[in-house]
């Protein structure tokens, strides 16, 4: 009766579909419980490249139950998108399950969206534009529609999606200058979303209870990032739910009783996209090297993203909310190459010269403070071919070792390239006592 549950321990694009992949083998059951499709997971295996915005990317294993739970917002034409590309590839979807809790984006949702991202102007959230906040806010104002009302009676249905309309149509006219939702046409978009989710939709819930009941063991995915949560990230610059390990239980429907094992999933160096702070953000050839050599592009939105060191303050935070067991660092194999590399161990106030190792509450004071970084050697080599910690160069293994002694957190999975074989499992895990502890920075 136990779960791993895997978070982004950043601001998102940490890695954390190839570290589910790995996991994955040893899992019964791989459980996605937040966020939408403005999430892009990327698996590469075999030379071949798979991104997911919705279906847990255990898929890729035939024997795996794999779970959209009653966290997730559903777009249903990404969600179809998916299914053919799983079909396309000969992928079997027989152990797909969606939560008949999960509540589904409508196609006023994605227009209201854009239309609030451009009144915002230059003060813009630089949202994925996929009806993510819209569908949240309807879901908070009980005024949303779930996968399990589209099996509804249809009389229900119908009442249902008229009711829907007249709320929503004086907001969409008068105050977005939208068109305005006709009712029967969204009535027979929802019959047409019932065929597609059929084969599909189960009590999710009463699934993973029984899973647990039985001894299988849970993956549970999440997307996004720590510092991208709603409640405990970089708020208003944050995603519309809860990316953080107690969205696990909430989003996926288990106790907290279950969550045994909470992997952090982390770059060697941070990165972020659209607006929001970023003390350690670079302008530099450092900059342009991460970004060049990582492909830091998203997988959603296919926008820059930005590139900076590693911020240890961040981490430390991100460990505080989420109780990390230990970290899974990942684009190790980026930082090759660079004669210096750097972690952000503390930020210092520009004006008062005061060190801050705590992350602050209120984004505004990262305005006025910058990082304190410590330097480390770099490594010419090409670790992509590692597949065991003393195989990697040691100054990348002082590096490490700094970083974990930095975050307070073991490293127990490190990723060395896109491949799934590109993987090193550090047992004992960088951090506890093991090969790596004589090791200093510097």
């Amino acid at each position: 009766m136990t779960a791993t549950v895997v978070v982004g321990a950043q601001w998102g694009d940490e890695g954390k579909a190839k570290i589910i992949d790995h996991l994955a083998d040893h899992a019964d059951v791989i459980v996605r419980y937040q966020g939408g499709c403005n999430a892009g997971h990327t698996v590469v295996h075999e030379g071949q490249t798979y991104k997911f915005h919705l279906i847990p990317s255990g898929v890729l294993y035939a024997d795996k139950t794999c779970v959209i739970g009653s966290g997730t917002v559903i777009l249903p034409t990404v969600f179809a998108e998916e299914l053919k590309t799983l079909q396309a590839h000969g992928i079997s979807d027989a152990g797909l399950k969606v939560s008949q809790r999960a509540h589904l984006t409508l196609p006023f949702h994605l227009d209201i969206d854009k239309a609030k991202e451009a009144a915002r102007g230059d003060k813009s959230i630089g949202t994925t534009l996929r009806g993510i906040g819209p569908t949240m806010e309807d879901k908070v104002g009980r005024a949303g529609l779930r996968v399990g009302d589209l099996f509804a009676d249809e009389a229900w249905l119908r009442d249902r999606v008229a009711h829907l309309a007249d709320m929503k149509n004086p907001v969409l006219t008068k105050v977005y200058n939208l068109p305005a939702i006709e009712p029967e046409a969204l009535f027979e978009t929802c019959l047409d979303y019932r065929r597609l989710f059929q084969p599909y939709v189960c009590d999710t819930e009463a699934l993973l209870a029984e899973a647990l009941r039985q001894g299988q063991h849970l993956l549970m995915e999440g997307a996004q990032g720590s510092m991208l949560d709603l409640d405990h990230g970089t708020y208003p610059y944050v995603t519309s739910s809860n990316p953080v390990s107690g969205g696990a239980c909430a989003g996926g429907g288990v106790p907290p009783t279950a969550l045994a094992r909470i992997i952090g999933v982390t770059k060697a160096y941070t990165t972020r996209v659209g607006g929001g702070p970023y003390p350690t953000e670079l302008f530099d050839e450092a900059g342009r090297h991460l970004a060049d050599v990582g492909h830091e592009f998203g997988t959603t939105t296919g926008r820059a993203r930005r590139c900076g060191w590693f911020d240890a303050v961040a981490l430390r935070y991100a460990a505080q909310v989420n109780g990390f067991t230990e970290l899974a660092l990942t684009k190790l194999d980026v930082l090759s190459g660079l004669q210096k590399v750097a972690l952000c161990t503390a930020y210092r106030h520009k004006t008062s010269g005061e060190r801050v190792v705590q992350f602050p509450a209120q984004i505004g004071m990262l305005d006025v403070l910058e990082p304190v970084l410590e330097w480390f050697e770099g490594w010419p080599e090409d670790i992509s071919g590692c597949r065991s910690v003393d195989e990697l160069p040691e100054a990348a293994r002082r590096f490490v070792s700094a970083l974990s002694q930095h975050c307070g957190v073991p490293v127990g999975i490190i990723s060395v390239g896109q491949d799934r074989r590109a993987t090193i499992c550090a047992v004992p895990a960088i951090g506890s006592q093991n090969q790596l502890s004589g090791l200093t920075s510097s």
